[in-house]
């Protein structure tokens, strides 16, 4: 790699030579933590089932949260990649190329480097200045900040404002944040049948052939026509299974994996009882597990979206606009356990878990420039 580059571009190119394949870290959080220390920061590891996460704080009063992860995905064929995934490059079109570059090993590096900067010119800076870095966004989600949130919340620990550095943007930095995102609940349906020959249907009972009634009466159902911030609440069935392999067996029972995305127009009992109601409604012999992944959270006008708003304005010329799509972050769990106003600000997405996964190197600078301007106005 060429020398001269910038603090946030060398820090980012440090972070992604790192194999963090989640929940592995790496080593990246302590990369980090040392940074963090000769600016006055007082760390508490909370590690959890083997991840590794990091609450490191400065100050008192008000609190802003800066939330990352060192975790990527992996990294697929790593043949088809136009350079190695964990030696980060630079390309002609001025791309720094590797995996976790845009999700969000780019983020966390601009974020870093901001505080650095804000620290150094606002040392008596007001209230209290947060991040929260895990190594599970990737994976389950169990045992990071979902686990490192509770933990504060059972100690009662409270925040105002939370920037979660998942990649936002669309066309170019900046021009979209979440305010919001949609609740998850996942199912897992089992229908249950009778196995038998295919050529004796009088003594078998074929659980595709009776959930298919219920499932298409779940896909048409309008559960919801959402609201000005969310669309209306998906179902959407992502996996199916029965069958023995052989062509001559009715299948004993039917799996099926469905998943609902909802907004705030509707609740997470009220998709259970729902469901169950369609499935009882068709005489089916089933079990029904339940996961609820994330409530949907909404931070509405306020202190932190005037000042995100305002800081990209300011550092990019544009102002950006207002998101609650796409899939779930960690948001979710400090919105709720914490109490705080939440957005997501972060780089272009268009590459993130792909192969030949990029950001472009100059955005991370700008990135930079737009938190510790956020930063400013709210703890300066």
């Amino acid at each position: 790699m060429p020398s001269g580059h910038s603090d946030t571009l060398a820090l980012a190119i440090e972070l992604l030579s790192r194999r963090s394949l989640t929940p592995e870290d790496a080593g990246c959080q302590a990369l980090l933590g040392e940074r963090l220390v000769r600016l006055g920061f007082t760390l508490e590891a909370m590690d959890q089932g083997g991840v590794t996460n990091l609450w490191a704080t400065r100050g008192s009063g008000d609190t802003l949260i800066l939330a990352g992860h060192t975790d990527v995905v992996p990294t697929g064929p790593e043949q088809q990649w136009e350079s190695p995934p964990f030696e980060p490059t630079l390309n002609a079109e001025g791309d720094l190329c590797a995996r976790g570059a845009a999700d969000m090993k780019g983020s966390l590096a601009a974020m870093v480097t901001a505080v650095e900067r804000f620290v150094t010119a606002h040392p008596d800076h007001h209230g209290r200045l947060a991040l929260l870095i895990t190594s599970d966004e990737e994976g389950p989600a169990v045992d990071g900040t979902r686990a490192v949130v509770e933990q504060l919340r059972q100690r009662g620990e409270r925040a105002q404002w939370c920037i979660v550095g998942e990649p936002s943007s669309s066309e170019y930095l900046g021009d979209t944040i979440k305010n919001g995102r949609r609740g998850s609940l996942g199912g897992q349906l089992t229908i249950h049948g009778i196995q038998g020959h295919v050529a004796y249907p009088q003594s078998t009972r074929n659980p595709i052939h009776q959930a298919a009634p219920a499932l298409a009466a779940l896909v048409a159902e309008q559960w919801d026509v959402g609201n000005e911030h969310f669309p209306a609440t998906s179902f959407q069935i992502s996996n199916m299974h029965a069958g023995t392999g052989a062509t001559n067996v009715v299948p004993g029972e039917l799996e099926v994996i469905f998943n609902f995305r909802f907004s705030t127009e509707v609740t997470a009992d009220a998709l259970r009882q729902r469901t169950q109601a369609i499935l009882d409604a068709h005489g089916l012999d089933y079990t029904l597990d339940w996961t609820l992944f994330g409530e949907p959270f909404l931070t509405h006008e306020g202190q932190l979206l005037e000042a995100v708003v305002s800081a990209l304005e300011s550092v990019t010329g544009r102002l950006p606009r207002l998101s609650t799509a796409g899939g779930t972050s960690d948001g979710r769990f400090i919105a709720a356990g914490l109490e705080a106003q939440v957005v997501e600000l972060g780089p272009c997405n268009a590459t993130i878990h792909k192969v030949n996964e990029r950001v472009r190197a100059s955005d991370l600078d700008t990135l930079s420039q737009a938190f510790e301007t956020i930063m400013q106005r709210l703890l300066g």
